[in-house]
């Protein structure tokens, strides 16, 4: 038997006592907004995402947890121990010290439960935002302080090993992203061109609703898969459709021209595959004569990304369009250079992904690891009404 099953059949052999969140904890908001925000801000700043911005003023000096109210309803929690800003539209939870809670149990009790109880009050199949009360009536088991040590002492353990992948993994794509970099830079010996100077057409897709995707039809991209689905280039579609009006084709550049943030904003890439397919809205394609390969890895770098983002405002949504597409300017050799290049990028970029394909396929494994004993561990029996 080991420590934290002997811990729970001495503390308590008859199940926990679960209360309303109300009674043991404070629940309220911020009041800042997202001009509040700072590059350089000395603070942690917590919003409406999983990302945490910088603030050069802090409202609360606290141990919380933290909950969007809008966004990643059930999906986002933060735990916060200092001082820090939040959004008026964001939830701190801080307990009551005498009510004796850990709150970094509390934080891992939250993420595994928290959405699975909104989901059942839910009238409809989502929830757009979390009210007060919603937070409030959440019931919490009450097990002893030990036991809350001893199970966030064995997630912490699984979150740091998984930290540490993921730290393995960013050093390996900043290598990559370096040393593309250096290969794009051609220095004088290279013509900077304008995009417009090498699109022979540029045009935005139309809409693709997400209940029009289907499982067969014409293969389609939309706009939200370019980030989250497709790297430099893709030569298969994942989604197919019966409702589209703006094709692309081989070798055309797809880029995406709404995003959520500034710095990933127009993210695109180059279509090989040889069917003709859909492009969804909020994408702008490009047709050319160059090697598709090439512009899409000059359109990847740092200064490529730069020019993408340049005049762009940090709001909710990011947007580009064609004039700023157009203005964008990349190295551009001959044919025959471009693609010798893209054969070096080709073969750095499989040599990379093979060095780091294994770490995402470790840091995958050891997260469903983690939920799985987290989920055992904070499945807690009730104590029968009335007894003590």
């Amino acid at each position: 038997m080991n420590r934290l099953e002997q811990l729970i059949t001495e503390l308590y052999p008859d199940g926990v006592e679960y209360v309303p969140l109300k009674k043991i904890a404070e629940v309220g908001t911020g009041s800042s907004d997202r001009k509040n925000a700072a590059d350089d801000g000395n603070y942690p700043f917590y919003v409406r995402s999983k990302n945490i911005l910088r603030s050069n003023r802090y409202l609360f000096d606290e141990e919380a947890i933290i909950i969007p109210g809008e966004g990643g309803i059930g999906d986002i929690f933060h735990y916060v121990n200092g001082k820090y800003d939040l959004h008026q539209r964001a939830y701190r939870i801080r307990f009551i010290k005498n009510k004796e809670v850990n709150t970094k149990f509390a934080y891992y009790y939250l993420s595994a439960s928290f959405k699975k109880f909104i989901m059942m009050k839910a009238v409809n199949a989502t929830v757009a935002s979390i009210r007060k009360p919603m937070i409030e009536n959440f019931p919490f088991p009450l097990s002893p302080l030990p036991v809350q040590r001893e199970i966030v002492r064995i997630l912490d353990n699984f979150t740091e090993l998984t930290a540490e992948l993921t730290a393995e993994l960013t050093a390996r794509r900043k290598q990559y992203n370096y040393y593309r970099d250096l290969l794009l830079s051609f220095g004088d010996d290279v013509p900077m061109v304008k995009l417009s100077e090498i699109a022979t057409d540029m045009y935005r897709g139309s809409g693709i609703k997400r209940n029009e995707i289907t499982d067969d039809g014409t293969p389609c991209v939309r706009y939200g898969e370019i980030y989250t689905t497709y790297n430099i280039w893709f030569d298969t579609c994942v989604s197919h459709t019966h409702k589209g009006t703006k094709t692309f084709e081989h070798g055309d550049i797809l880029f995406a021209i709404t995003g959520e943030t500034v710095e990933e904003i127009a993210k695109s890439c180059a279509y090989m595959g040889h069917k003709k397919c859909f492009a969804g809205g909020d994408i702008v394609v490009m047709k050319h004569k160059q090697n598709p390969k090439y512009i899409a890895y000059a359109l990847s770098t740092t200064d490529a990304q730069i020019q993408k983002s340049k005049g762009k405002v940090k709001s909710k949504v990011v947007h580009s369009n064609i004039p700023a597409l157009k203005k964008i300017e990349i190295p551009l050799p001959t044919l025959d250079e471009q693609d010798r290049i893209v054969s070096i990028l080709d073969r750095f970029d499989e040599l990379t992904t093979n060095i780091s394909s294994g770490l995402p396929a470790e840091i995958e494994a050891r997260q469903k690891q983690y939920e799985y004993y987290r989920d055992k561990l904070l499945t807690f029996p009730a104590r029968p009404a009335g007894r003590r």
